[in-house]
């Protein structure tokens, strides 16, 4: 899979600009706050209808517009086809094969991507809020049915949450509603349950030999899903669901006490061990990062194993956040193989010798002009 042109209008400072791509290696040279990273946003926003940046979407949109359009054709093994994205102050709408989707479920998957950035660093010792999403960002672009299941699961807590709000403020409580609810959440809590254990376990599969090679054989790199309950590959959603509802059960109270739901995989976490310690209380920096570096790495070789492509992968200014060892392994293991968009200040610190045929683009006050090659 791969991106074969980019076009954007009224996005960020961006009022018309259009760019073709190399399915290999593309770089984006220039100063900071030319406009670089706005690119990455963009390819990021037309593969998952949102930025990594920002949960509000009129700030994508530039100045003095009335609305941003980002499109791109996009080549897989099957054929090639187009997306759009149509942000304004309406709303947005997603086009895929110039048909609007209705549900933007729907469109997600068609374009997939890995973002890797100097914050992703801190997906190790992130707060848990920061692994969640980690965990629906990239397991609702690999499977339609978890993506579907999460906003099903989404919507029946928020109602939840109202209602417990509502019964602390009026004291009123139909338990036949609230029983309701539960079982709605709990059937899709146990659907999310067992797909976050089977991917954190194929996760830790990819990752647990990338770690070992970056380490040089020292390391061993474990993965845990941390959840208020007992998940194994024996359990069976219908014990998952039992469980959840035993939850609600015995915590009735001091739910309706705080006004809100304090039982299920919306508390969840990921745990990192490295040689049995828990890399996000003991690990160093160095460890911490090669364990974010593995995951990253990991996701790209998952995505393949469970789409049958390879992802597209954005590599935001995150190079000269690693050392000479880090880098060198990252790079080689992309090479030739994912189409790849990096963003830097400089090619100083990047090792050349391992960027094969770069097509390489200038950026500068939100113009991109592409150097010959």
């Amino acid at each position: 899979m791969y991106l074969k042109k980019l076009t954007l209008k009224g996005y960020r400072n961006y009022s018309d600009a259009e760019v073709t791509f190399s399915n290999q290696i593309n770089v984006f040279l220039g100063e900071n706050a030319q406009g670089k990273t706005n690119i990455m946003e963009s390819i990021y926003v037309l593969a998952m209808t949102r930025s990594h940046r920002t949960s509000n979407d009129k700030e994508l949109i530039g100045w003095d517009q009335d609305f941003a359009r980002v499109a791109g054709t996009v080549e897989k093994s099957s054929g090639e086809y187009p997306l759009e994205i149509i942000l304004s102050k309406k709303g947005k709408r997603a086009k895929l094969n110039h048909l609007e989707q209705k549900k933007l479920s729907r469109y997600i998957g068609h374009l997939n991507v890995i973002l890797f950035a100097p914050e992703d660093l801190s997906l190790v010792k992130g707060s848990p809020s920061v692994r969640r999403k980690f965990l629906d960002m990239e397991m609702g672009q690999m499977s339609s049915i978890y993506l579907y299941h999460l906003v099903e699961y989404q919507k029946v807590l928020k109602q939840r949450n109202a209602y417990l709000k509502q019964h602390r403020k009026s004291g009123k409580l139909d338990q036949t509603y609230l029983s309701i609810l539960n079982e709605q959440l709990a059937a899709e809590g146990a659907e999310l349950l067992a797909q976050r254990f089977s991917f954190t376990r194929r996760l830790e599969n990819w990752a647990r030999p990338i770690h070992s090679d970056i380490s040089q054989g020292k390391e061993t790199l474990t993965l845990e899903y941390a959840s208020s309950f007992s998940v194994t590959s024996e359990t069976d959603k219908k014990q998952l669901m039992n469980d959840l509802l035993k939850q609600y059960k015995k915590h009735e109270q001091r739910e309706k006490e705080q006004g809100t739901t304090l039982y299920g995989p919306h508390r969840d976490d990921i745990r990192f061990f490295v040689n049995e310690k828990n890399v996000q209380t003991y690990g160093s920096q160095g460890q911490q990062r090669t364990t974010a570096l593995s995951l990253k790495l990991a996701e790209i070789e998952l995505m393949n194993e469970m789409t049958g492509e390879y992802p597209v992968l954005l590599l935001d200014d995150v190079l000269s956040e690693l050392d000479d060892e880090r880098q060198t392994h990252l790079l080689e293991t992309i090479q030739d193989k994912v189409q790849t968009f990096l963003t830097t200040t400089s090619l100083d610190g990047v090792k050349k010798e391992l960027l094969h045929h770069p097509r390489i683009f200038n950026v500068r006050s939100g113009q991109i002009e592409m150097e010959s090659e």
